[in-house]
């Protein structure tokens, strides 16, 4: 296992994510949870949400073996690379001249002046889009390469062009701030764009692009494109169910309070940090190894990976989650409550926490089970795993929704998140997961867990008397 490579690209993400948290704190002073800041969270939440889908692994986990399967590789590069980013611009333009019914999709209990007010934001934001499909296309050839670093640290550009923002626009009316973060998401994207263009001479991949910009129309790849057609459309659901979840549930999330939105943005920033630095940091890095070994018909090497994977994955996801449910209080607490947002806002948000926090290990252990079936080009199956996921967070976010709140929405992505991980461990093989359950790690674990949370239950309960 590579975990020279694995703690790279963690350290690059925790790096990113510390710079998100830090992007996050000053946007809750300066907009606390307000119709503004719904209003900012609703412009940038459909980007955002590709970028997850996009960046975490869809298109990676389609054009990886298809690239690596490739007789002509700059060729086909240059192929996708321009069918993708000549519909994303026209989408684009299209959202920019006509930015109020996707709006209005994206919060259907909204009235029609907040509306209104949302749009401009949405035609803005959603140009990112175009920007971070050129990041993650270069960020993918990067990963070929095993170069992981330059991707992983890339995010803190965004977040740090979004903090220039607030600290310039802090002491401005609410609308002049969520407007600057708009624009300061475009600067963001532009500028991960030039850090990847950077690393992409370093390491001499531009030579692959030129290549296969020159020789387009002399080699044929029409059936490689077909292929990767055929991995792509099932890999966007199949990869992609906890964003698609949450995206579903910002929606149901406008028919409730004022504030809900923002709830559920605030909570599941602090869930996805143990996500991304562990789970999807490791995938990751163990993407390209996994799809060229299955590719050499070396399963026992595979296998190998996911072993000692599973066990770090376990003690690290483990550990964050009973941490991230016992101490969510303090955690929300010394993030956000300063400035606007209230010690109501934050007994909201830690409520919000926990629920998704249940939910944490599923989905990271899903991520490293998934592994195998993108390698082994069985993107469909992926796909009709997380459509049994998603029926179930949905089913339940539109039962919990009301009775719970913004907490019932979170509570159902994490139903979903377990129903996703016991389907791809029986996809990828029972066997293979019981096999490793029955080492001695599983005690060491059950052992480590329990001492754990003895502890931090103390911990928790003496944070409690400084705060209150």
């Amino acid at each position: 296992m590579r975990l020279k490579s694995i703690f790279t690209n963690s350290f690059g993400i925790l790096f990113s994510r510390v710079t998100g948290l830090g992007r996050d704190v000053l946007m809750a002073s300066a907009l606390g949870a307000s119709v503004w800041s719904d209003m900012f969270f609703i412009a940038f939440k459909l980007p955002n949400l590709f970028r997850r889908i996009f960046a975490e692994g869809a298109f990676t986990q389609a054009f990886m073996p298809s690239f690596i399967a490739s007789k002509h590789k700059g060729v086909f590069a240059t192929a996708i690379f321009l069918r993708f980013i000549l519909f994303l611009m026209a989408i684009s333009l299209l959202i920019t001249f006509f930015p109020e019914p996707i709006t209005k999709l994206l919060a259907w209990g909204w009235d029609e002046q907040t509306i209104a007010n949302t749009s401009p934001m949405t035609a803005i934001n959603f140009w990112y889009l175009d920007l971070i499909f050129i990041v993650t296309f270069f960020a993918t050839l990067l990963q070929y390469k095993n170069h992981f670093a330059t991707t992983a640290m890339s995010t803190a550009l965004l977040n740090i062009s979004m903090i220039a923002a607030l600290y310039i626009y802090m002491k401005e009316e609410p609308k002049a701030v969520a407007y600057a973060l708009s624009f300061a998401v475009l600067i963001g994207g532009l500028l991960q764009v030039i850090a990847h263009l950077i690393a992409l001479k370093k390491f001499n991949l531009n030579k692959i692009l030129i290549g296969g910009w020159k020789y387009r129309k002399t080699k044929d790849v029409k059936e490689e494109k077909k292929h990767f057609q055929s991995l792509f459309l099932p890999g966007i659901l199949g990869n992609s169910t906890p964003q698609i979840s949450a995206f579903i549930d910002t929606i149901l999330a406008t028919f409730l309070m004022t504030g809900s939105v923002s709830y559920l943005f605030y909570a599941n920033r602090i869930f996805q940090l143990p996500l991304a630095i562990i789970a999807i940091a490791t995938a990751t890095v163990l993407f390209p190894a996994v799809s060229k070994a299955l590719k050499n018909n070396q399963e026992d090497k595979a296998y190998a990976n996911l072993n000692q994977a599973f066990w770090l994955l376990s003690f690290l996801l483990g550990a964050s989650m009973i941490g991230g449910i016992l101490l969510a209080e303090p955690i929300v607490w010394l993030l956000f409550e300063r400035g606007k947002f209230t010690e109501v806002e934050t007994l909201e948000t830690v409520s919000v926490l926990k629920m998704y926090m249940i939910g944490l290990l599923p989905f990271g252990l899903a991520k490293l089970f998934s592994l195998f079936l993108y390698a082994s080009h069985r993107h469909l199956k992926a796909a009709k795993i997380a459509l049994y996921s998603l029926v179930t967070s949905v089913t339940a976010s539109l039962l919990l929704m009301q009775p719970l709140g913004a907490s019932g929405l979170a509570l159902a992505g994490s139903l979903g998140g377990w129903v996703l991980f016991v389907f791809t461990v029986k996809e990828v093989g029972t066997e293979h997961f019981i096999a490793i359950i029955k080492t001695k790690y599983s005690l060491y674990f059950l052992l480590t867990m329990s001492l754990f949370t003895i502890v931090i239950y103390f911990i928790n309960q003496w944070l409690l008397t400084f705060i209150r």
